[in-house]
């Protein structure tokens, strides 16, 4: 009996319906990286001091510079102007008395300098930038500088909460509805963060994005991975991340144009409402119609491909019914994910490796920028690496499938943490590239656990099982800073012990996976439990029955 990815072959698997479909969807993919990686310029944490009253009129009556002024004024700044208490502590001194000496300003006062008492920061702070942030503007630095933590763990947050609730609602509405609800529901928060002027209700929204925006972007990928034909499924899937990378190039740019961050949030909010023209332009996933028994539904749509891809549906395929092996509608269900053992088995293994991918992926980049520099060449160098990264997949996954390049990426990754924790500090340039080759390694595991995830799990539960295992991701997402910046304070190339270790142990994981290469996606539990037994692309459960007078007869 003919499949749905047959009809697919006749009508076009990736031709101009198709990729308008994907372009658009590429757009949304895009936009999603003001949400995930936004704090880095929301949230930048300028050079700081306390603000003391009377030293500036003191700095103009003695004529210093810049660099006297701190000197004379800020605790420790000659030596360790790094310090805590250079940024959150200042001098319990009067800058405004009349006697002090421009030469020797504490030591006039006090007469020995190291006696001198220190305060906390009681009259505001000094920041060396001509932008504004979260930072600057609530002054969430030393005893508050929690907040900005709090501030990116609210997404992680939403992410993690809304991983379920929205993958449940596109597997029980359909995916074209879930994009319009979440794109619709981000949008007012994300305006909303503009004029909000209290920290709490900042926070309470981002939460609240952070609710819709991950599933908004894996609901994209699904429907995009289920319109095309199986030739090209890996490659879309792989090119809407890297629409993602692109994402971070715009950002990044247009962060630089507008360092402030209001504007900056508005600025990459508002286009986001052209995606509300999705409802005409975007169609919905005949596989979801199929799999919910909607069988005209997904006859119109295959039907609107053939016209749009100017290809003429064969007369066999005209008229068909699609009829499922039990007659009924799947209803998506937690459960299903561990009731059997095929699905128990890479139920885990995805989680772990999801969650392996989030740790090593941002432990890596906060790791390396310990010590960074310019924030926004860092930020343009870690979004550049993801490039290189997605083209070794297209060039290897048809050559060597999906299971071993994928393997081989967690195990690079893992190892090059580890020899980069074995290289000496004096050798820094070999440091740095074992370091960028980790990197690399993990981008592609990242890359690749999501692409296969959609692989592994039969259509009425696709959407379920990639928004239950991706919240593993942000459970790392969660926790990764406290393995970088605690364990460094005990050994600065501890987090790459620790990142070796989740590296290798997901290496040998995915080894135990099935390959799905060439493989039409399952669209039963039975599907999933077989798949090791296969070696040919398997029959499905879905048959699309021919309705003509022959077959009648016969």
């Amino acid at each position: 009996m003919p499949t749905l990815d047959d009809i697919l072959e006749n009508v076009g698997e990736f031709d101009r319906f198709q990729k308008q479909t994907f372009f658009v969807l590429c757009l949304l993919s895009a936009a999603f990286t003001p949400l995930y990686v936004g704090v880095v310029f929301f949230g930048f944490i300028p050079e700081h001091r306390c603000f003391s009253p009377g030293v500036a009129e003191l700095s103009e009556r003695c004529g210093w510079s810049l660099e006297e002024q701190l000197n004379h004024t800020v605790p420790e700044w000659g030596s360790h102007r790094d310090s805590f208490s250079s940024r959150c502590r200042r001098y319990e001194v009067d800058w405004n008395a009349t006697d002090i000496s421009c030469t020797d300003p504490l030591g006039s006062l006090v007469g020995n300098r190291s006696t001198v008492p220190l305060s906390p920061c009681q009259d505001g702070w000094v920041y060396d930038s001509p932008g504004t942030s979260l930072v600057t503007e609530f002054n969430l630095v030393c005893e508050d500088s929690w907040k900005l933590d709090l501030f990116q763990s609210s997404v992680n947050a939403g992410f993690f909460i809304g991983s379920i609730n929205i993958g449940y609602i596109a597997d029980r509405f359909g995916r074209k509805f879930c994009l319009l609800y979440t794109i619709l529901a981000n949008i007012i928060c994300g305006i909303l963060l503009v004029f909000v002027p209290t920290y709490l209700w900042i926070v309470i929204l981002r939460f609240l994005q952070g609710l819709v925006s991950k599933g908004c972007w894996t609901a994209g990928y699904i429907l995009v991975t289920e319109v095309v034909g199986p030739k090209y499924r890996r490659t879309v899937g792989i090119l809407y991340q890297t629409a993602f990378s692109v994402g971070l190039l715009v950002f990044d740019a247009i962060a630089y144009a507008l360092p402030h961050w209001r504007w900056l949030q508005l600025t990459v909010t508002l286009p986001t409402c052209f995606f509300l023209l999705y409802y005409w332009c975007l169609p919905e996933s005949p596989r979801w119609l199929i799999s919910q028994g909607k069988n005209d539904k997904a006859m119109k749509i295959i039907s609107q491909i053939a016209k749009k891809n100017q290809k003429k549906m064969p007369s066999h395929f005209e008229n068909i019914k699609f009829e499922e092996e039990d007659s009924g509608k799947q209803r998506p269900s937690l459960i299903d994910l561990i009731r059997t053992p095929q699905m128990r088995k890479n139920t885990l293994i995805l989680m772990y490796n999801w969650f392996t991918s989030a740790v090593l992926y941002q432990g890596l980049i906060m790791h390396m920028g310990l010590a960074a520099g310019n924030m926004y060449l860092d930020f343009l160098y870690s979004a550049l690496v993801e490039f290189p990264a997605a083209f070794i997949i297209i060039v290897t996954i048809d050559r060597s499938g999906r299971r071993y390049p994928w393997a081989v990426a967690n195990l690079v990754a893992g190892a090059s943490c580890l020899v980069t924790a074995l290289i000496p500090e004096d050798i820094h340039w070999l440091k740095v590239t074992a370091a960028c080759i980790g990197r690399m390694g993990i981008t592609i595991a990242f890359e690749m656990v999501c692409f296969v995830n959609t692989e592994l799990y039969p259509t009425y539960i696709r959407n379920l099982g990639v928004m239950v295992c991706s919240s593993l991701c942000d459970v790392g997402g969660i926790i990764v800073p406290f393995i970088v910046y605690r364990l460094v304070e005990v050994w600065h190339d501890l987090p790459l012990i620790v990142f070796a270790v989740l590296g290798l142990i997901a290496g040998g994981l995915v080894l135990l996976l099935p390959e799905t290469k060439g493989r039409v996606l399952p669209e039963t539990v039975e599907d999933v439990e077989n798949f090791h037994g296969q070696s040919v692309q398997k029959a499905k459960k879905i048959y699309l029955h021919v309705q003509t007078s022959e077959v009648a007869r016969g």
